[in-house]
């Protein structure tokens, strides 16, 4: 059985930056099981700016974490963003979007892990909550 892929939003990725986030613990677990090789974690680079607008050094400590691959905002994220910015969607979430979504790598896309689920209503991602 292949690893889980899990891609991280900004509201996950600030709760893994913040020790005293209530959701730090939760987060912290997925990252465990990627450096055991249970699973794999990206974080959209997009999604890491947004969150370091909100808690500066968020996407240096991300940057740093050796079991998370930042994933880069070449030019199909860019179409991808473009198309779900005109549909409503925050610029903080866009690239996780476009990172969950099936592709060439992940046919049966990722999981999109957030804290608020909900934003990614009617996407075609499979947005959970860490709790979940």
């Amino acid at each position: 059985m292949a690893p889980v892929a899990v891609v991280l939003d900004h509201t996950t990725a600030t709760a893994l930056h913040d020790p005293k986030n209530p959701y730090n613990e939760a987060v912290a677990a997925f990252y465990v099981q990627a450096s055991g090789g249970l699973g794999a974690l990206y974080a959209p680079v997009l999604c890491l700016t947004a969150g370091d607008t909100d808690r500066p050094g968020l996407l240096s400590y991300i940057h740093g974490l050796r079991f998370i691959q930042i994933e880069a905002f070449d030019t199909d994220a860019a179409l991808a963003a473009t198309a779900l910015l005109r549909a409503g969607h925050s610029w903080a979430t866009v690239h996780a979007i476009h990172a969950a979504r099936p592709s060439a790598d992940f046919p049966a896309g990722r999981y999109l892990l957030t804290l608020e689920p909900e934003q990614y209503e009617g996407t075609g991602v499979q947005a959970v909550h860490p709790d979940q």
